[in-house]
């Protein structure tokens, strides 16, 4: 049992400890980092557990589409007031 500010060790197959840390970089903010690991982790051909969560943290990383669009929307505003500004001051 363990004592105060202690942890036990959490059981589980040797790439548990390959995702918890990559799962700590990703809290830690390195989430590039982060990303690459789980990539390895998947390209290794890990238990069903290690699998999913590295799934989970390529999910969880993932730039949201509606981002994307967001970006492509506010290029087209800027070049239209460009143009706009070119047309009138020309």
């Amino acid at each position: 049992m363990a004592k105060g500010g202690q942890t036990s060790p959490e059981p589980g197959s040797p790439g548990a400890a390959d995702v918890r840390a990559a799962w700590a970089r990703k809290e830690a903010g390195d989430v590039a980092g982060a990303r690459r690991d789980a990539e390895r982790i998947l390209a290794q051909n890990p238990s069903s557990e290690d699998r999913a969560e590295a799934e989970e943290l390529l999910r969880r990383t993932s730039t949201p589409r509606h981002l994307f669009g967001f970006a492509l929307l506010g290029a087209a505003i800027l070049v239209v007031l460009v143009v706009l500004a070119l047309s009138r001051y020309a």
